[in-house]
């Protein structure tokens, strides 16, 4: 054992002097660029080049002042830390790099007018969730690049890469907005350079650069553009917890402690309720938040002032740059969450409106309250996440469509769920969804019961909330997520080769049109009825498998009526009248029918959403 750790520190000692070797004088200044008028006018240049730290640093620009300059560890690396008054003017100035005795190099540093003032994702949206790799292949040139580690390419494996890609996102835009989409969520796009599975973005290996496989920087913020043409939104996924272990701040360090490190590799526990439990043992939470998510996932430390400077400053580079709407923040139990609080009052400082929200794959209402803003359930703590993907609805809805209707179980879950949203600050910004690219599809979940899926469907644009859809949903793809391959399959047409495109009603069967206009049907009287988006909800407990709960407005009011037995049922009225009032008509959103409020036939397994007239 000792042989092969001795022999294990030459390799690594090696490998960190070949990259010294290799690095020209400025190898990188990240963020490259910034811009002017920022509330927060302190500005941190990550430099990194060949022996960096022997150098003198000197610019000269008005309204831009040298604060200081940080030496690490590692002399790889300088941290500059400059202030950008209010007084400055966008423009270039060079920032130069001198040593007696030797020629100094300099770096063109440009700041730029601010443009972006975005108004972020809200409960009127309608996301739709994309894995760009798997969705549609629209620039061939770009499937394989050379040099990257990555060389597996086909469609044959669930684990290679495919070659779908930003272009081909852009050229189905047309698609997404017919569908009645207002938001796109992608997977992560930075660059992962990693030599297996890149293909799903968690493990990034630059924080600055698209990957050059689905295009580049201008291509993506071409998508934005294309997208805030049409009334859409722009989602970014993040990963704060970790990055790819190829990411050149792992292979050559700034400091020892920029990462978690164990003196053998140790993973999280995933136990979320350490984090809260009154009783937890110290050694728990540390694995819980320390350990690293996977074994090519190394586990940042957010509580160095550098990495949580540096990750801070790419999010808001991102927002300005790209013109982006929303976050979607990857694993987000398991960062730090002192850290986490301090980037959202970050990000909110800059843009005020703009919204995010934490995956917290969690069991349990309380658990997934602890991680959500306004120090609700005696966290002590405000988090200011301000959402989040709803996997407690998310169970509710499977159980809801799956059990046997019990004083708690069945639908009596979903009624339990949404009573439990007291403990919100506001459960309305929370996102809804009934697969992911984590999950099994969604069709798969209910056995493949087309009533159930329309069910499902009525259920995600009807609920408070912010809805989000899993791409091919639509279209009543399916599988199970064992492994996660299965679920991130290519949706058919989007490859020139592909022998039917479902992007085309002709390209598309009898019940997968069916499916898709059910859809579309629901989404665009979502997206034109403030009622499905603001409205005020009630629900009333279910009875024998009965389940009824109305959204409202000043302008509309919509039932909702499920019935979850295997038989037919008939269903008086006269127990909402809280709710009907006066109304005497009911119309069935999805096929215009009308009819009168008195006693409605409920078939088996079936769910009906009506607007009271």
């Amino acid at each position: 054992m000792i042989k092969k750790l001795v022999l294990l520190t030459l390799l690594l000692s090696a490998q960190v002097q070949f990259i010294f070797a290799q690095l020209p004088a400025i190898e990188r200044v990240e963020p490259a660029n910034w811009w002017i008028g920022f509330k927060d006018q302190s500005l941190q240049l990550l430099i990194r080049g060949n022996r960096i730290a022997d150098k003198t640093v000197t610019l000269n620009y008005p309204g831009v002042k040298l604060v200081s300059v940080q030496k690490v560890e590692n002399p790889n690396y300088l941290f500059v830390n400059l202030q950008i008054s209010l007084t400055a003017k966008s423009g270039t100035f060079p920032i130069t790099f001198s040593k007696k005795g030797e020629k100094a190099v300099s770096y063109n540093y440009e700041l730029k007018s601010r443009t972006n003032h975005t108004e972020g994702v809200t409960n009127k949206d309608f996301i739709y969730l994309i894995m760009p790799d798997r969705f549609s292949n629209g620039d061939l040139d770009n499937d394989k690049i050379a040099g990257m580690k990555d060389k597996h390419f086909s469609r044959d494996s669930m684990y290679y890469r495919h070659g779908g890609d930003l272009q081909g996102i852009i050229n189905k835009l047309p698609y997404l907005q017919d569908l009645g989409i207002t938001t796109l969520w992608l997977n992560p796009v930075l660059e992962n350079d990693e030599f297996v599975t890149s293909y799903h973005g968690y493990a990034n290996t630059e924080n600055y650069q698209i990957d050059r496989r689905f295009g580049s920087n201008s291509i993506y913020k071409k998508l934005v553009q294309e997208c805030h043409k049409r009334g859409m939104k722009m989602i970014k996924d993040l990963v704060h917890n970790h990055i790819g272990d190829q990411h050149f701040l792992f292979l050559d360090p700034p400091a020892k402690d920029w990462f978690h490190q164990w003196a053998k590799y140790t993973g999280t526990t995933y136990k979320d309720q350490t984090l809260f439990d009154p009783y937890a043992a110290a050694v728990d939470k540390k694995l819980m938040t320390d350990g690293w998510f996977d074994h090519h996932m190394p586990d940042v430390n957010q509580q160095n002032p550098l990495v949580k400077k540096y990750i801070t400053q790419s999010h808001i580079w991102w927002i300005e740059y790209a013109g982006l709407d929303g976050f979607r923040l990857d694993t987000y139990a398991y960062n730090d969450r002192e850290f986490m609080a301090e980037w959202a009052k970050s990000v909110t400082k800059e843009f005020p409106k703009f919204t995010f929200f934490g995956e917290t794959w969690v069991n349990g209402t309380a658990n997934q309250v602890f991680f959500t803003e306004g120090n609700t359930v005696n966290q002590h703590f405000d988090t200011k996440l301000q959402g989040v993907t709803d996997f407690q609805t998310y169970f509710a809805i499977n159980e809801t469509l799956n059990g046997k209707f019990g004083w708690t179980d069945g639908v009596n879950r979903l009624y339990t769920v949404l009573a439990s949203d007291y403990q919100y600050k506001d459960p309305t910004r929370n996102v809804l969804f009934l697969d992911n690219h984590d999950t099994d599809r969604f069709l798969s979940k209910v056995g493949e019961d087309f009533n159930k899926y329309k069910s499902g469907i009525i259920l995600l644009f009807s609920l408070r909330g912010i809805p989000q859809m899993y791409y091919g949903t639509e279209i009543l793809m399916k599988n199970f997520a064992n492994p996660d391959g299965k679920v991130r399959d290519d949706f058919p047409g989007g490859w020139a080769t592909d022998k039917a495109d479902k992007f085309t009603s002709i390209g598309r069967n009898e019940k997968e049109n069916e499916a898709f206009n059910f859809v579309k049907k629901l989404a665009n009287y979502r997206k034109n009825n403030t009622v499905l988006q603001t409205g005020k909800m009630m629900q009333f407990v279910p009875e024998k498998g009965i389940y009824v709960y109305f959204r409202y407005d000043a302008k509309k009011t919509i039932m909702v009526v499920m019935n979850t037995n295997e038989e037919a049922v008939e269903l008086e009225t006269q127990r909402f009248a809280e709710r009907i009032g006066k109304h005497q008509t009911l119309i069935n959103i999805i096929t215009d029918q009308k009819f009168v409020i008195n006693k409605l036939t409920l078939p088996a397994k079936t769910t009906y959403i009506f607007e009271l007239q």
